[in-house]
């Protein structure tokens, strides 16, 4: 299937769905028509013609409509008529917006009211209303700002304090203040540590002669015992 067909069957199905949606509108409306007795001027402000409606006409053959200008209208001249229909039942498709101007031509009777001014619009249109629970326009929305890369917020700055109120200052903070080096205090040889401050190791090497006494005087006193036991064994 070419592009060129596919155009054409669009468009027509664009005009069948336009003329199903199209109004017949009856002049006069259901209980007139396009008569003298009719108030043809109220119908036509009670009714809203859009490009591909139908303007029906239906009248006796003592009647007639002639299509006319602006001018002719006011003054119910039959001089220039744009366009004459006497059939009966004429049917006008409204086929470009703007307005049209018909009248009867039978002498008198477009002096006692018998004319028609209409119109059309380019669309159909309808009546714009927003109800409370309509969501607000783009301009009534307040624009929050966003929060910075990764949600993360600014660190403060020393030099610059935010929302008016100063930041105390901190030489963690303060960037042209060099750090000092912390100053170790000289270490105390162990052999200067007396009294109570020596180390449990230093008090057991100071006991141990004392242990190595004791043990002396158990072995002692062992080989005298073995010595006793040795002269009752030889008696």
């Amino acid at each position: 299937m070419g592009v060129l067909e596919i155009i054409v069957r669009v468009s027509l199905v664009a005009i069948l769905i336009k003329l199903a949606m199209a109004t017949d509108h009856i002049v006069g409306g259901p209980n007139g028509g396009w008569d003298t007795s009719s108030d043809l001027q109220s119908w036509a402000l009670s009714q809203k013609f859009s490009v591909g409606d139908n303007l029906i006409f239906k009248y006796p053959p003592s009647h007639n409509v002639i299509e006319v200008t602006k001018g002719d209208y006011d003054t119910c001249q039959l001089t220039k008529p744009i366009q004459t229909y006497n059939d009966g039942n004429t049917i006008i498709p409204l086929i470009s917006p703007g307005k049209k101007y018909f009248i009867c031509g039978t002498i008198g009777h477009c002096s006692t009211g018998m004319k028609l001014e209409i119109d059309t619009l380019a669309t159909a249109t309808s009546p714009v209303s927003s109800s409370p629970g309509e969501s607000p326009s783009p301009q009534e929305i307040p624009i929050i700002p966003s929060p910075g890369p990764e949600g993360l917020t600014p660190s403060p700055s020393a030099e610059s304090p935010s929302y008016g109120v100063p930041l105390p200052s901190s030489p963690l903070l303060d960037t042209h203040t060099p750090l000092e080096t912390p100053t170790l205090s000289p270490v105390v040889p162990s052999s200067e540590v007396t009294g109570s401050s020596a180390s449990p190791l230093e008090n057991h090497s100071v006991n141990q002669p004392d242990s190595s006494s004791a043990s002396k005087v158990i072995q002692a006193s062992i080989s005298a015992v073995l010595s006793f036991l040795t002269m009752l064994m030889a008696f």
